[in-house]
């Protein structure tokens, strides 16, 4: 069973660590001391973030951004973990906590076109594609992304 808290300062900067293969290594972040000196990223006064741990071994997190209308939705699996349920238990927890903290409001996120594993996961989780793709511009590089929300 998952057991999800307050992402700690230790998980921000392990998760900044990961290291992921192949098409999948556009999700590598820089240090995260990068984001200390910036206050962005996890260290963001807006972070919300949540550290997700199986027997204690911190597996993954999600981050929720509430906006005036709806809250977006992020998530992180380490890459040892993917492709093993981490995900969808951890954006099942994420939902109920999202109805929680923001009654009312919509969950969407964004995941790249080619993420075929992502969008499996999240189609598990209840979420459908919301329009047409489109390309953006992020922090980790410019992509062909979907907006997917939750019914």
């Amino acid at each position: 069973m998952l057991e999800f808290h307050k992402m700690t300062e230790e998980e921000k900067s392990a998760a900044c660590g990961w290291r992921y293969a192949g098409e999948y290594a556009l999700y590598n972040m820089p240090p995260y001391e990068e984001d200390l000196r910036a206050r962005s990223g996890f260290a963001s006064p807006d972070f919300v973030g949540f550290g997700f741990c199986d027997a204690g071994r911190f597996v993954g997190f999600t981050t929720l951004y509430e906006e005036a209308e709806e809250v977006m939705l992020g998530i992180g699996v380490a890459p040892d973990c993917c492709g093993q349920g981490y995900g969808r238990e951890m954006i099942r927890q994420t939902c109920a906590l999202s109805e929680s903290f923001y009654p009312g409001k919509r969950l969407y996120l964004e995941v790249r076109v080619w993420n075929r594993r992502a969008i499996r996961c999240y189609e598990h989780a209840g979420f459908v594609a919301d329009g047409e793709p489109f390309r953006q511009t992020t922090g980790l590089g410019e992509g062909i992304f979907q907006r997917m929300v939750r019914r």
